[in-house]
């Protein structure tokens, strides 16, 4: 017979830990879907470290918890990916994981920042994704990233991204459809700062700067809204 997971508060070494039903309990609210199984797969994936008692149970500590609550919104509101996650998560030199503080703190690729000077060659590329060279070779056919002064930091991730889409049967070909739409989507947020952009008033082209990232932002953030209306609708059909 089975035992239900504890859902009491004990402490270790003075300090407030719950169990693993606790912490699945807390996350409830916020995350309707999270489970105990959900909450050691992100353990496997080294996403969070909890205590372990001299009898082998879990204990989260509120950091745990806070973590816990970060790494689910950034799955959820941003669709970042697990690794992404980890590694930013990993690289932050703050100590806090509140879900406010430390989602300020992920990477994401800015439009104010230097175009990524680092190169990789082929090989460097393929050690560090994991992909294989057929693949390279399609996204590099179809127009997705650009192999001809080496790869940098952007291709890198591209090719680690859609190695991990190709697991789920997602081939180049199929991404095609999201460079056209960042095509599209560029140039009409290009029309519309386009007086700015070019003005000779340095002042003012950097506020047309600014303002053209954060429509970037609003842009990406409304695509993905529309996205989970989209697949909502087709999993969970009214009537």
């Amino acid at each position: 017979m089975t035992t239900a997971p504890e859902r009491t508060t004990e402490r270790v070494h003075d300090e407030a830990t719950l169990s693993i039903g606790a912490v699945c309990d807390a996350l409830k609210a916020d995350f309707p879907t999270i489970s105990i199984s959900k909450i050691r797969y992100l353990e496997d994936q080294k996403l969070v470290s909890p205590k372990r008692t001299a009898g082998g149970y879990r204990l989260f500590t509120q950091e745990d918890l806070e973590r816990l609550r970060t790494v689910l919104r950034l799955q959820r509101d941003e669709f970042l990916p697990l690794r992404v996650i980890r590694q930013e998560l990993e690289s932050s030199a703050s100590a806090s994981f509140s879900a406010t503080s430390q989602a300020k703190q992920i990477k994401r690729a800015r439009l104010s920042e230097p175009a990524p000077s680092r190169r990789y060659t082929l090989d460097e590329l393929l050690e560090r994704t994991g992909a294989s060279p057929a693949l390279v070779r399609d996204l590099g056919d179809y127009g997705l990233i650009d192999s001809s002064d080496g790869f940098d930091e952007v291709a890198l991730e591209i090719v680690q991204s859609a190695a991990e889409l190709a697991q789920y049967g997602v081939e180049p070909r199929h991404l095609r459809l999201f460079r056209t739409a960042a095509e599209r989507e560029g140039s009409l947020l290009e029309q519309l700062l386009s007086t700015g952009l070019r003005s000779r008033n340095p002042d003012r082209r950097a506020e047309a700067f600014n303002a053209l990232e954060d429509l970037a932002g609003l842009v990406s953030h409304m695509r993905h809204l529309l996205l989970v209306t989209e697949l909502r609708g087709r999993v969970q059909p009214n009537g």
